[in-house]
């Protein structure tokens, strides 16, 4: 598909309101909760999938027409459109491509303006990743990543520290497990639950790709007083005496 309309219309054609009221419960869309007022068609994400990948030559400068829609699986569908434009763009004949370069940055720039669309965890979760861990890693035209990253860690917004945090999951699996502790240092006493989840699952990411003792020196340091939710996901793939042990440190 090579216009954005054509796409909320296909996407829109799928509307299950059985699974939307169900997306809705899930997805905490509810007064006072985290995703309130937001839209859900009823759609599922392999569906969602299948229309991001017949569109994934959507001309970039038409993306945002679909992050800024109001229903969840709208974005989404640009969210995934953007992961795959990336995905084109670091392999390894890729890496260095100077047209690559700048084409990569761009998505990053125009993922970053549009950060605050992707308002949910899923929406950080299977964009962030896959757009963001890579770039840090690869060669760029754009200077000090570390500050831009800072600042989405220290925004007062929970998906942009959300973003923050699980990007590491790429740079982690390509062996940099200091960007994960950079950030679950500056986020593990966080006062919200997603975040509690992200630090620990990003931190059980360093110790399962061979960096339990950076998991270990973290944990020495943390365990007693982070969030137990945190602590829970961190030591979750520990040997069983190994799990005990650090749960009685936090209790």
């Amino acid at each position: 598909m090579s216009m954005a309309s054509d796409i909320i219309e296909a996407l829109q054609n799928l509307k299950n309101d059985e699974q939307r009221a169900i997306l809705m419960r899930f997805f905490k869309s509810g007064p006072g909760q985290y995703g309130e007022g937001d839209q859900f068609l009823g759609l599922k994400v392999p569906e969602v999938r299948t229309i991001a990948k017949m569109s994934r030559d959507l001309p970039l400068e038409s993306v945002p027409e679909l992050l800024v829609n109001s229903w969840h699986e709208v974005r989404l569908c640009g969210f995934l459109i953007l992961t795959y434009k990336m995905e084109r763009l670091y392999t390894r004949k890729m890496a260095r491509n100077i047209s690559a370069i700048s084409q990569r940055d761009e998505i990053v720039r125009l993922y970053l303006e549009y950060a605050d669309y992707a308002n949910n965890w899923d929406l950080v979760d299977l964009s962030a990743p896959k757009i963001v861990g890579p770039w840090l890693l690869l060669p760029s035209e754009i200077e000090d990543k570390d500050a831009i990253m800072d600042s989405l860690a220290g925004s007062p917004i929970l998906w942009r520290q959300r973003i923050a945090m699980v990007s590491t999951w790429k740079t982690t699996q390509q062996g940099h497990p200091e960007y994960a502790l950079r950030y679950a240092e500056r986020l593990v006493n966080h006062d919200h639950d997603l975040i509690h989840k992200a630090v620990g699952w990003m931190l059980r990411e360093v110790g399962k790709r061979g960096g339990m003792d950076y998991l270990e020196e973290f944990l020495k340091k943390h365990a007693a007083t982070m969030p137990r939710t945190t602590l829970r996901y961190a030591i979750e793939q520990l040997p069983e005496s190994d799990r005990r042990y650090w749960m009685s440190r936090k209790e």
